[in-house]
């Protein structure tokens, strides 16, 4: 390679390098790109019904912010009010623990007496885990700061596309080569349209999976089971994982009431999420999205691995949005037209250079997408 081609490849690089140092940043911002064309297509509604746009904007945006207000008010007690419960109830829990051990070791040979633990020698045992958990509690709360400081990150954010989103689709396209920029908006179009799909298919399994908990848990009638039951909900946006999450604090609340409940809720939501991944999605994402089970889950599992819960949480429109850019330039404007104008080429050449008495060749003539 000459000097300008080791000159490219450094400036590619370099260029990678910098993306990811800045990876949460960028997956901060298509955060924020997701919420505000979903937030854009409800204000859209709204202007066809006769709104303005700034009212149709403000409607919007307070909609989500009461939907979040509600979630948290939903929430938090009622978690709050079974912690403490949990919190009195544990030591009543160890107490009976050490006496059903006291009359267990009346009943067993005296040789196996040594090798049952008692509550002393079992807190010993777990004095460091607490310790570690004590240890650890100021960074939780640092934590939560970050959080709360990247979600009023995406916030603001997400308030700058909707007040004027076409100023920033235009300097995004202005990007790409002139010749390409129409295909690039025409993509942008097809990635707009797919995520709106996504996000109602999402609303609709969210909804009728969280009915259905609240349901199911009303009938065992497990303590906040309204709480649980949108918990369910929420998680559900994150597919084959948010299931097993939001079973853990269901099962830990049935446990406060009755020793056979936590059970009953594993096979209630294992009923639920049966339901869901063999009827609801299919049905739902039918005309919404298509991405085969494999990929999906093999995205999450990437995208939790380098970018965490966040990359987890959006693991699926990710998955979207690089379907569709795959699709579209990879497949369509580079594979699909490898060699295409180098065998029309040799064709005219053969035409011209060889004998008459030779069979003539033909080709299909494709256009590449590139020429419009």
């Amino acid at each position: 390679m000459n000097l300008g081609q080791w000159i490219g490849l450094f400036a590619i690089l370099l260029s990678l390098y910098i993306l990811w140092q800045i990876k949460e940043v960028l997956l901060l911002l298509f955060a924020a790109v997701v919420l505000a064309s979903t937030l854009n297509r409800l204000a859209r509604r709204f202007q066809r019904s006769g709104m303005s746009r700034g009212f149709s904007v403000l409607l919007s945006v307070g909609i989500f912010i009461a939907l979040i207000v509600g979630f948290f008010w939903l929430i938090v007690p009622s978690f709050a009010v079974q912690f403490q419960e949990l919190t009195r109830q544990f030591p009543q829990g160890l107490e009976r623990f050490n006496t059903w051990l006291d009359e267990l070791k009346t009943r067993i040979p005296a040789q196996l007496i040594p090798y049952i633990p008692d509550i002393d020698s079992l807190s010993k045992e777990a004095q460091p885990f607490f310790n570690r958990v004590l240890g650890s509690s100021f960074a939780f709360v640092s934590g939560s700061l970050e959080v709360v400081l990247k979600i009023l990150l995406v916030m603001v954010l997400t308030g700058m596309f909707l007040a004027n989103p076409q100023a920033y689709r235009k300097v995004f396209i202005r990007l790409f080569p002139s010749f390409y920029r129409r295909r690039v908006d025409g993509i942008l179009d097809r990635c707009e349209q797919s995520l709106g799909g996504w996000v109602i298919g999402a609303i609709i399994a969210m909804a009728v999976v969280g009915s259905m908990s609240v349901l199911g848990l009303w009938i065992l009638q497990v303590p906040s089971a309204l709480a649980l039951g949108v918990l369910a909900g929420f998680l559900n946006l994150i597919p084959n994982l948010g299931p097993t999450m939001s079973v853990i604090p269901a099962m830990a609340i049935a446990l406060l009431d009755a020793p056979w409940k936590p059970l009953a809720v594993l096979i209630l939501y294992f009923i639920i999420q049966q339901a869901e991944s063999n009827f609801i999605t299919p049905i739902v994402m039918a005309h919404q999205v298509s991405l085969l089970p494999a990929v999906t889950l093999t995205a999450q599992l990437f995208f939790a691995y380098f970018f965490g819960f966040l990359g987890l949480f959006l693991a699926l429109p990710l998955t979207v949005v690089a379907k569709i850019w795959v699709q579209e330039v990879l497949i369509k404007d580079v594979l699909d037209q490898w060699g295409t104008n180098t065998e029309t080429e040799l064709v005219m050449l053969s035409d011209v250079d060889e004998p008459d008495d030779l069979p003539e060749t033909s080709t299909n003539d494709v256009q590449h997408p590139l020429d419009h």
